[in-house]
């Protein structure tokens, strides 16, 4: 007489993190090192966030100074710079997103569509290269070529009437957003194409047989075959995106900013490093800091929330 084995199937109900840890010991060395890194340089700094509650004094250190609530939340919102450097920074980063998002997918689509493997490669390299030119070299080539007197570029605007011939394209504050945001695109798209060529990689090629056999075009199959593939990875990254919508990059903005395009290229970066580092009023730029981390918390649920409703994809 055969013997039947009633086993119950396993299951991950009831396992701990000692189970996962005993079963994948290798994985978790492995990335040992990237879980203390963002301890020591993500967690712990949050200690220090109390100070936008207390008035910093450099004798009592951080937790020591006098418990004021929320008076420089207050100050910030009741200064005259607190519309200016919200309403730069929005615009900033939201002409970021909306000029900067798109372009490295239709590169990646652009590169994917290439299929002489010489000539791709090509392409690849040379759309990469700016992506590793450091953000000093980058101005000091904004300040060479858009000069008002002499820059390559700014003159050859001028000459094809696409700006005033009076036009200072580094120095006039309308012209800032353009500048930023133009060579951020130019600088990292071919970078952030990278995850959509991977993303396009995993395409099946059946269906690219399939779609030729019922007759469509390359049009046709970009957008019902490479577009709908690409949809997963590019709402995790607008939502990434949004998610830091009031962290405008501080490096390139003050190394671009003059007294001349003040107006535009004030961001609330730069606010706090000329009033709470330059000043030391380290509790207030703490505040504003704290301030621009809710608002930049606030908008990755929302963006969330939304691509989960709309798409079925998310981060959580």
């Amino acid at each position: 007489m055969t013997t039947i084995n009633h086993r119950k199937p396993e299951t991950s109900h009831g396992r701990g993190i000692g189970y996962y840890l005993k079963q994948d010991w290798q994985l978790w060395i492995m990335l040992l090192p990237a879980i203390v890194y963002i301890f020591i340089f993500c967690y712990v700094p949050m200690y220090g966030a109390q100070l936008a509650f207390r008035e910093y004094s450099f004798s009592a250190g951080i937790t020591g100074g006098k418990w004021v609530g929320f008076k420089y939340f207050k100050q910030y919102f009741e200064s005259s710079m607190f519309e200016t450097t919200l309403k730069n920074t929005f615009v900033i980063s939201l002409a970021g997103i909306v000029f900067g998002f798109p372009a490295p997918i239709v590169l990646a689509l652009i590169i994917n569509a290439i299929r002489n493997n010489a000539w791709k490669r090509t392409v690849q390299t040379t759309v990469y290269i700016p992506y590793f030119i450091s953000t000093v070299v980058l101005v000091s080539m904004l300040n060479i070529l858009f000069a008002k007197k002499g820059g390559v570029l700014s003159d050859f605007f001028k000459t094809i009437h696409l700006v005033s011939p009076k036009a200072n394209l580094i120095g006039q504050a309308k012209y800032f957003v353009q500048m930023y945001v133009g060579s951020g695109i130019w600088q990292s798209m071919g970078w952030n194409s990278i995850i959509y060529l991977a993303a396009l990689s995993s395409v099946d090629q059946q269906l690219y047989e399939a779609a030729k056999i019922d007759g469509a075009n390359k049009w046709q199959r970009v957008i019902h075959i490479e577009f709908p593939a690409l949809v997963p990875t590019m709402m995790i990254l607008l939502i990434m995106s949004l998610g830091g919508i009031l962290n405008v990059g501080f490096d390139k903005v003050f190394l671009m900013q003059n007294s001349l395009n003040l107006s535009a290229s004030q961001v609330i970066s730069t606010y706090v490093y000329d009033v709470g580092v330059k000043s030391s009023q380290f509790s207030f730029g703490s505040a504003v800091g704290l301030f621009t981390n809710v608002v930049n918390f606030a908008f990755l649920l929302i963006a969330n929330w939304i691509s989960k409703k709309v798409t079925g994809n998310g981060l959580m």
